[in-house]
């Protein structure tokens, strides 16, 4: 995998533009959300339809067209700095397709901040534009609304990016060992269904893989990683990083499936890192070369992550 850009970092008074790709939005969250980011001194924009729910399919934030008209509205705005996703969900497989990608190639970087549904859109972010992203907490997420924790790592990410360029997981190795590579991944289950569509990674080749999911049941996270070993897609990864798997099942059921699955790729896999579906989440940039120490828990990315 090759370096995308990296997008500049925040100052004080950026306007940022919080969009919903993805499922609807709880409005108590949001304006929860907003007034941490309006702490920051940031100024909060909210696309049209963020608060907006299909008629027909209620796990949608309004209309295909609506969801992806906000998200590149948003995107080719000078005046916008930075893109955040209000929740994840699902629908962003939905939308992918109807974005203007050469529009927004001219429109020039800026940073995205989203996980889980929002997996989709970094992958397009990285093959589509060149650029790197931040997979981290959404606006309207119970997760960053209660956690200062999150709320301070996405803040010193996005504004003083220097200061995390070493990313201290919770966890401990799977498999040990250090490896260096670009950072890739997301949410499990979107890579998997992402497998030979428009807009995704080839592969994972020379890449440090982010992996996480949420309420799948230990057999689904083994459906999912067994495709991608199948299709050869994790055929080279460098290392991997695995973080939450909030409501898979007990935790020693999923940690067996991932033993079983990924510890004879022969590379260093570290587990528990803390990014993800769960309480303090941390903030981790996808694009970025890095050095990975499976031994230690620790990421140390070799530039930081916005310039």
């Amino acid at each position: 995998m090759t370096e995308p850009t990296r997008p500049a970092r925040l100052t004080a008074g950026a306007r940022i533009a919080v969009v919903a790709p993805s499922g609807p939005v709880v409005e108590e969250r949001l304006q929860a959300g907003l007034d941490i980011l309006r702490g920051w001194d940031l100024d909060p924009v909210v696309a049209p339809h963020v608060l907006a729910e299909d008629g027909e399919l209620r796990y949608l934030a309004g209309s295909d067209a609506d969801r992806a008209a906000d998200l590149q509205r948003a995107w080719c705005d000078p005046t916008v700095s930075a893109v955040l996703c209000a929740r994840g969900g699902y629908g962003a497989q939905r939308v992918v397709d109807l974005l203007d990608w050469e529009a927004m190639r001219a429109a020039g970087p800026k940073a995205f901040v989203g996980f889980s549904d929002a997996t989709v859109l970094h992958e397009a972010f990285a093959t589509r534009l060149g650029l790197a992203t931040l997979y981290g907490p959404v606006a309207a997420g119970a997760d960053f609304v209660k956690s200062t924790e999150a709320q301070e790592h996405l803040r010193a990410t996005l504004f003083a990016p220097e200061t995390v360029r070493t990313i201290t997981g919770r966890g401990t190795a799977l498999v040990a060992g250090r490896a260096r590579g670009v950072t890739a991944g997301g949410c499990l289950t979107l890579l998997a269904t992402g497998l030979g569509t428009p807009h995704t990674h080839p592969g994972a080749r020379g890449a440090l893989l982010l992996l996480e999911d949420v309420g799948e049941a230990p057999y689904s996270l083994d459906r999912s990683i067994t495709q991608l070993l199948r299709s050869g897609w994790l055929d080279g990864v460098a290392g991997i990083l695995l973080g939450s798997w909030d409501r898979c099942g007990p935790y020693e059921r999923v940690r067996a499936v991932l033993a079983d699955r990924l510890g004879g790729l022969g590379v260093p896999v570290v587990e528990e890192f803390g990014f993800g579906h769960c309480e303090g989440a941390l903030t981790m940039p996808l694009g970025v070369t890095a050095e990975l120490d499976a031994d230690t828990g620790t990421l140390t990315l070799l530039e930081p992550a916005l310039r």
